[in-house]
């Protein structure tokens, strides 16, 4: 769907994605400086402290992560509408393999909105305008997101156990915070790891009513956005040098005091 704000709200389910971090042949410790902001309640001196006692501390590397969400069309005049890709590539956090969890956050403002690449990569065959693209990401970013308010997705994953599945096949509990709103489900993922390296890889569906938000119908719903949202990640964290002392960031007072919580997933079709 191709007007300005179809795909917005189903970026709620992009952190839940963001799982873990890095994988296979060996690479230098990361020693490139942490983001200089975090979030409010981001857990950062958790790892600063496991990283003191000789925890094997590893950071997130957007560079090499990337996490997708497909946004289907639905009813008797789907035709008329597209689907949509979003993505992030500035997945942050830091990953103890030997603790078995993660933390991992998520800049809203900084997710893309239907890269052809990425839309190719999905097997959808349209490509929006660009006018198109910009309407559906400034939409998402201002009006329903509220990063101004909210300026991040945050993500706590635990209790992950390599190969409790099968090898190399694991589950993980994760928590994702949106917009206020905190969800917990359990997450099945490939995991491979080493002392200076994770990767996590995953493909899971999920709804956007789950986080009360109501996908957006026209006309009775013969057009409308489908409930369920596919996320693809894959995300690589390499050991860290820990990093020096991090400011974090508070929502001002008059962003939230202006910030509405509306419902409507995705504005138009």
């Amino acid at each position: 769907m191709s007007t300005p704000g179809t795909a917005a709200r189903s970026l709620a389910f992009l952190a839940l994605a963001a799982l873990a971090a890095c994988g296979s042949a060996p690479t230098p410790p990361d020693r490139r400086a942490a983001p200089a902001q975090v979030p409010a309640g981001f857990p950062a001196e958790f790892y600063e402290r496991a990283a003191a006692r000789g925890d094997n501390v590893q950071r997130v590397d957007p560079a090499g992560s990337l996490v997708t969400l497909t946004v289907g069309r639905a009813g008797s005049l789907a035709r008329l509408g597209h689907d949509h890709v979003i993505a992030s590539r500035s997945v942050q956090g830091y990953v103890a393999p030997g603790l078995g969890r993660a933390d991992l956050y998520v800049p809203l403002a900084e997710l893309t909105v239907d890269e052809a690449a990425l839309r190719a990569q999905a097997g959808l065959a349209t490509q929006p305008t660009d006018a198109d693209i910009e309407g559906t990401r400034s939409n998402m970013r201002d009006k329903v997101l509220q990063v101004q308010a909210f300026p991040y997705a945050l993500v706590r994953v635990r209790n992950v156990e390599p190969q409790a599945l099968s090898p190399g096949r694991t589950q993980a509990f994760v928590s994702v915070t949106l917009l206020g709103i905190t969800r917990t489900s359990t997450v099945p993922l490939d995991l491979d790891t080493t002392p200076e390296e994770t990767t996590a890889r995953g493909t899971l569906q999920l709804k956007q009513s789950d986080f009360g938000i109501a996908p957006f119908s026209l006309f009775g719903g013969a057009l409308q956005v489908k409930d369920e949202v596919e996320v693809r990640f894959e995300l690589r964290a390499r050991k860290a040098i820990y990093p020096a002392p991090i400011t974090v960031i508070f929502p001002s007072r008059s962003s939230m005091a202006s910030a509405t919580r509306e419902k409507s997933a995705l504005p138009s079709a």
